[in-house]
């Protein structure tokens, strides 16, 4: 399954699972990164890392790392989801 750190510029998403565990889980969790939220990819950074997203109406910068312990679907280009 596509993680949210193969999603591209300009690109929106649902989020399917989560695979951490423990801390960092629930770090992704408290971000507003849950089952079913949109997401969408704002831009990256020039050496790839941090990722900017717009979830839930914010601004959220994570790492590549973090990233890529979001499972996605429903990969879209497309406008800004809220």
């Amino acid at each position: 399954m596509a993680t949210l750190k193969d999603v591209r510029v300009g690109e929106s998403c649902t989020v399917a699972a989560l695979t951490g565990t423990g801390a960092l889980k629930r770090r992704i969790m408290d971000m507003g990164l849950t089952k079913g939220t949109s997401v969408y990819v704002r831009k990256v950074a020039p050496l790839g890392d941090p990722i900017e997203l717009t979830v839930r109406g914010y601004e959220l910068s994570i790492r590549k790392d973090e990233a890529a312990n979001v499972e996605v679907r429903d990969v879209t280009a497309g406008e800004v989801v809220a």
